[in-house]
């Protein structure tokens, strides 16, 4: 600030000089208020900005958090449904197999009685030495063979133990030694399995 020169004599030149005086002190009071100002602003701004980051910082981790935790549970979620559906679609496709198999088994069960009266005719004609026509024999191996085709099994009976699963026991007799006893002694008519199923029991006769 310029200082002006003042002349000192009189008492007009004292009046001006208290004047300028309290316009200088007035000056620098206005000065030193704007640069407390100017600092206490700096320095709340200052004090601010670090407060702010922290803040937002804690936020983001915190929704980072919230999508992991979310992403791992639709994972989970995703995994039991898959799962499931396979199991699902395994247990469909062995249900299919089976009724597939099993399809025809009326129509097979239907052609055993015929199967069962050949082989009668075969067994009594080979007892009594009796001639059997070859062109019988051949239709009956033909006609069993492709029983077996579509699955028909005889079922094993005659000198086995005797299994109320399997067998159906028309009668008891005396056992002709003691290790028949309990086993199926003879066999009235044949069981047959379609494909691991039993079919038909078979019809037995029990030793005791």
């Amino acid at each position: 600030m310029n200082k002006k020169e003042i002349p000192v004599d009189g008492p007009e030149n004292e009046e001006n000089v208290d004047n300028l005086t309290t316009e200088e002190t007035n000056d620098t009071a206005e000065e030193t208020t704007v640069e407390n100002t100017t600092e206490e602003t700096v320095s709340e701004d200052d004090l601010d900005a670090p407060k702010e980051a922290p803040v937002k910082e804690e936020s983001k981790l915190s929704e980072t958090e919230r999508l992991k935790k979310e992403l791992g549970e639709m994972k989970d979620k995703y995994l039991r449904i898959y799962a499931e559906f396979d199991n699902y679609r395994k247990r469909t496709n062995k249900e299919r197999q089976e009724i597939i198999k099993l399809a025809a088994k009326d129509s097979l069960g239907a052609l055993l009685p015929a199967v069962d009266d050949f082989g009668r005719a075969i067994r009594l004609a080979s007892d009594s030495d009796e001639t059997i026509p070859e062109g019988v024999v051949l239709i009956y191996n033909k006609l069993f063979k492709a029983l077996e085709q579509q699955g028909i099994k005889e079922m094993e009976t005659t000198g086995q133990d005797f299994d109320p699963e399997l067998h159906e026991a028309l009668t008891k007799i005396p056992a002709p030694s003691e290790e028949l006893k309990g086993k199926i002694i003879d066999t009235i008519e044949k069981g047959y399995y379609l494909n691991d199923k039993i079919i038909r029991y078979a019809k037995v006769v029990i030793g005791e």
